[in-house]
């Protein structure tokens, strides 16, 4: 009896290791934890909602057992830069988003989100989603829910206002501040009352993130501005969609990336991100002058009738033009206009002559402010080298964002970003081109932008973290979406996990939807 209590004893560490099962097991990855360390073999096993364990598992057992050999096992992708609002509720799946390994996204950018952020959070609880999403608060949202859509500085008790719903959002989650500089009404506000309310998210912890007042010939003093918010307030600056716009400005992105260089050199804490196109996309609104843009939609039709005014923009919009260097508008493609959906696709050059109109510069601006008058229109905008965008990914502070709302297939003429920007830097950039390694570009991925936006347990594959998975195809990886036919997704992705299950399978979604609302430091219940 004695003998056989001895021999359970040394041979108890076996039983257990045989015992340990797991829901997922993935075997024989070479596997990139997301630090930019070096990619090693071995196995990673799931339980529940958790990594449970990384390394050479060959006593686990688990209920489905995935084959990764050949493939590359790394943390889910994360998207600090989207505008997923009201497209969340058209589809939770969110496959777009998926079927480029992105498993957490972070909304509310470019000055945009819903300002009841714990009632948004709570739409999301009940959606059931298919990625993890947080919000930032959207400063031009939080100025017009005060002030309405006026060209105007705030009264003291307006900027109180403002504080107080910036610290609701941050007490309820959000992951910081953001501001869209070139929409309104945050285009009518001044550097003090930005700093003001980046003063109350830094009280939380939590990020300021710009799309700055300028990405063309006053992008300098866009970033001057930027960094100098970010001094004042003492908060950490996400400068978003990093960039370079129009002809004229081509090659400066050394100039533009030495100012984040030297802003990091002198101790602030400055990050950048990227979509990986020479093509931006917005609105069309942008073309106009700002101060048409006062008021609501029909005091905006009201001026565009007056024959002053219209002139007034054309000459603007012609200036513009000429200094692009170009002959038409042909560098501005729709991507969804309510009014006529026949035109998506077309370049305002192109809708003009399918409206029998004048084939001239001045013409096309009269299309614009038509089509303005008609509900206005998303738009592309073709107008980046391919030198910038490649030495701006070589920056290593600078994550992969898509910029992109969740699509609806077949949709509209959106911009590729939506469907391949994470693929297309594996593809391209990193297998083609070998402009950065693999586990860098991963890293910009992953746990860059989780340890920038507070993500706690993810973007790292670590025992106790988050099971927030993809596994791809190195050597397949690959971006389908094009500017002439968008609607494709992203090959490579095999299986991709959102908290513990399975969303993506042998390339194929699935119905489930697991994922979980991300709140930030500052959150209390």
């Amino acid at each position: 009896m004695k003998k056989f209590s001895w021999i359970a004893i040394l041979l108890m560490p076996c039983f257990l290791q045989a015992q340990q099962v797991a829901d997922i097991l993935l075997r024989h990855g070479k596997i990139v934890d997301g630090t930019g360390n070096p990619w090693f073999y071995g196995d990673m096993a799931i339980v529940n909602d958790t990594i449970a364990a990384i390394g050479n598992l060959q006593h686990w057992q688990a209920k489905r057992i995935i084959d990764a050999n050949g493939l590359i096992i790394a943390p889910g992708f994360i998207d600090v830069h989207t505008h997923i609002e009201n497209d969340e509720v058209r589809n939770p799946l969110a496959t777009n988003f998926l079927m480029d390994g992105v498993t957490t996204v972070i909304t509310g950018n470019c000055g945009l989100s819903r300002t009841n952020l714990q009632q948004y959070f709570s739409l999301l609880d009940s959606l059931h989603l298919a990625v993890n999403a947080g919000s930032l608060i959207g400063h031009n949202d939080v100025r017009k829910a005060v002030m309405g859509n006026v060209n105007r500085l705030p009264t003291d008790s307006e900027l109180h206002e403002m504080e107080a719903l910036v610290d609701k959002a941050m007490k309820n989650g959000a992951v910081g501040l953001s501001t869209g500089l070139i929409y309104t009404p945050g285009t009518y506000s001044k550097t003090p009352e930005i700093v003001a309310l980046a003063k109350v998210a830094a009280a939380y912890n939590g990020v300021y993130a710009t799309h700055m007042r300028d990405e063309g010939d006053s992008v300098t003093e866009a970033i001057e501005e930027a960094l100098t918010i970010a001094r004042e307030a003492n908060i950490p600056l996400e400068i978003s969609h990093f960039k370079l716009s129009g002809q004229q400005n081509w090659g400066r992105s050394n100039e533009t990336l030495q100012m984040v260089v030297k802003a990091r050199a002198q101790g602030l804490d400055v990050t950048i991100d990227q979509y990986p196109y020479t093509a931006s996309s917005t609105s069309l609104s942008t073309l106009l002058p700002d101060w048409t843009l006062t008021g609501n939609n029909d005091s905006i039709k009201l001026k565009l009738q007056n024959k002053t005014i219209r002139k007034q923009c054309s000459d603007y919009m012609l200036a513009k033009l000429k200094k692009r260097k170009l002959a038409h508008f042909n560098y501005a493609v729709v991507a969804y206009y309510k009014a006529d959906t026949t035109m998506n696709g077309k370049s305002i050059e192109q809708v003009n002559l399918a409206w029998k109109r004048k084939h001239t510069a001045l013409s096309e601006t009269e299309t614009i402010m038509d089509m303005m008058m008609n509900g206005g229109s998303g738009m592309i905008f073709h107008g980046m080298s391919e030198q910038d965008v490649e030495n701006i990914m070589k920056y290593p502070f600078n994550m992969i964002a898509s910029d992109a709302s969740i699509r609806i297939l077949n949709e509209g003429a959106p911009h590729p970003r939506g469907y391949g920007s994470n693929a297309r830097v594996l593809g391209k950039y990193v297998r083609e081109q070998q402009l950065i390694p693999l586990e860098e570009a991963v890293r910009r991925m992953t746990s860059l932008p989780a340890q920038k936006f507070h993500i706690e347990n993810r973007g790292l594959l670590r025992k106790g973290y988050a099971a927030d998975i993809v596994v791809f195809d190195a050597a397949t990886v690959k971006d389908m979406s094009t500017f002439e036919k968008p609607h494709q997704y992203s090959q490579g992705f095999r299986f991709v996990i959102v908290n513990g299950r399975l969303s993506i399978e042998n390339g194929v979604q699935n119905n489930v939807r697991n994922g979980a609302v991300i709140y930030g430091p500052g959150f209390t219940r």
